[in-house]
């Protein structure tokens, strides 16, 4: 790559991958919107649905992001009747996040979600893993690891 095209908004993968990211949202609400879901609170019930109960910390891990920002999600999570928070019996300090039964049950109707934006996007699930996969190296990175060392 020759220095002038170095800088090239279009060269850069940072761009590539936050565009990406905000389009990938973006098809991702009107799919989530008749199940009363956000983009974020799709990815706690996914988390949840997966193992639950989680305290709010082990919850925050398992979506990449800290629990200050996640608590707001599970609160409206909450009022919708899909989750409930609770205290842990052995230990009082952790806030337990486990699904209310209607938040359950949410979970087939949320079977369909995958298949949709597949369909919205032309992809097959092959096609979906490999582009996955290919993101990798740059999930579960954190800011204070050196990428080059």
């Amino acid at each position: 790559m020759d220095d002038d095209h170095a800088l090239a908004l279009e060269s850069q993968l940072c761009f590539a991958i936050v565009t990406a990211a905000r389009n990938v949202v973006s098809i991702y609400r009107p799919v989530l919107e008749p199940l009363g879901l956000t983009h974020p609170q799709y990815l706690v019930m996914l988390s949840l649905w997966e193992r639950a109960p989680q305290s709010l910390s082990e919850l925050a891990a398992a979506l990449a992001v800290e629990p200050a920002t996640l608590s707001p999600t599970v609160k409206r999570l909450e009022a919708q009747g899909r989750v409930a928070r609770r205290r842990r019996g052995s230990d009082e300090r952790v806030l337990e996040i486990t699904l209310t039964d209607e938040g359950a049950a949410l979970r087939e109707r949320a079977l369909a979600v995958p298949r949709e934006i597949m369909r919205r996007v032309g992809m097959d699930p092959a096609d979906v893993a490999r582009l996955r996969d290919g993101l990798a190296p740059f999930a579960g990175r954190r800011s204070d690891e050196n990428v080059a060392e």
